[in-house]
């Protein structure tokens, strides 16, 4: 059985581009992960996900594990069975949810109390239990957990809170366990100040793990401030090692993550934008409800060969989106993912090629010329 692994085939400056291995197929890095919360990336097919070029898929723990419970999942053939994907999936620790739930939860040193907030019961995580949870669903690769903090905060509310995730990413790790073929990440918290990054960095690294996230950005911070902590924060991780930003986001803090040394992000903004009539385009955004696009018989973008933009004018998009119809949220949701693949294969070849600062410029420029002009 192939074990889990990462080899890193190309450098440019701090970007890098490789292949992590996996039991289950291989993912090409860097990597953007569509979210599939509940088990499924809303509005589209698994082959259809995987036709836009989707190496890996996220699942959420929380979600999962309230509805339709880990335990049902295990009973039905696990997760990958369950959905219909057989690539590699990764489950996030449910710490980033819980933090959400701020009001409905009690934070101890064991773990987190909370209320669902589908029915209101009673649930507890903590990281014996998340790893337990993640286990259950089959995940490839499983994310240890943590306390994740609301941004803005103070340097000792966000210390307190790193050091915590430190003790639950051993916590994690034991109970985790020797399992051929999985993989666990361990997540480096500590806001946007450098020390308590660092400090972060090495208690991961003296633990051990098969690759590292980075925590606690794109939580209100702002780009500028996540891309500050950027230039620095992955080089306190082990290069060899698979490096994973949580929760990102636009192209263009995709691509400035992946200059700065990112290899996999995950983010639902494609398919959320898509069912609210958001396009992503080389171009920038579009707005398929503006009134300008009810009688363009032009493509979202003639460059693209999603089944939205082969098929379909904007002014059928503006129609099916302005009647509420079902097929709106699949073709937008399609051909986003299909975008931001575009975007990951890009990246790649510029990397492989010594070329990305040449590319970064032509993704800014391409972006800043607008979209089309209206008929």
């Amino acid at each position: 059985m192939t074990q889990f692994s990462f080899t890193l085939s190309a450098t440019d400056g701090a970007a890098r581009t490789g292949v992590i291995h996996t039991p289950r197929g291989e993912i090409r890095t860097p990597a953007f992960m569509p979210v599939g919360t509940a088990a499924t990336v809303k509005a589209m097919l698994p082959e259809s996900v995987r036709a836009t070029g989707a190496d890996i898929l996220l699942g959420n723990t929380y979600h999962l594990m309230l509805r339709p419970t880990a335990e049902r999942i295990a009973r039905l053939g696990g997760l990958h069975k369950f959905m219909n994907w057989e690539r590699p999936i990764l489950t996030d620790s449910g710490g980033f949810q819980v933090m959400s739930l701020a009001s409905v939860r009690k934070l101890t040193e064991e773990g987190v109390t909370f209320s669902s907030h589908i029915d209101g019961s009673k649930h507890h995580l903590s990281p014996e239990r998340s790893m337990e949870i993640q286990k259950l669903l089959g995940s490839d690769i499983v994310m240890a957990f943590d306390e994740c903090p609301a941004l803005p905060a103070d340097d000792a509310t966000v210390a307190k809170s790193m050091r915590l995730s430190m003790r639950w990413a051993q916590r994690s790790r034991d109970a985790f366990g020797d399992r051929p073929g999985h993989a666990l990440f361990g997540i480096m918290q500590g806001g946007v100040t450098r020390d308590l990054r660092e400090e972060s960095a090495t208690k991961l690294k003296e633990i051990g793990f098969d690759g590292y996230a980075i925590g606690g950005l794109a939580v209100g911070e702002g780009q500028e401030a996540m891309f500050s902590v950027l230039d620095y924060a992955p080089g306190f991780l082990p290069a060899d090692k698979p490096r994973y930003l949580m929760g990102v986001g636009k192209p263009d803090d995709i691509v400035g993550a992946v200059a700065r040394g990112i290899d996999m992000m995950d983010c639902v903004l494609p398919s959320r934008s898509g069912r609210t009539g958001q396009a992503w385009t080389r171009r920038g955004q579009i707005n398929i409800k503006n009134a300008r696009h009810m009688d363009d018989p032009r493509p979202l973008d003639e460059a693209c060969s999603c089944p939205a933009c082969r098929n379909y004018s904007r002014a059928y998009l503006h129609h099916v989106f302005k009647a509420q119809e079902m097929i709106s949220g699949m073709l937008l949701t399609w051909h986003n993912l299909h975008y931001y693949q575009d975007l990951m294969a890009g990246l790649r070849a510029a990397i492989a090629a010594g070329q990305l600062s040449a590319f970064v410029a032509d993704f800014h420029a391409q972006r800043a010329a607008g979209d089309i002009d209206p008929l």
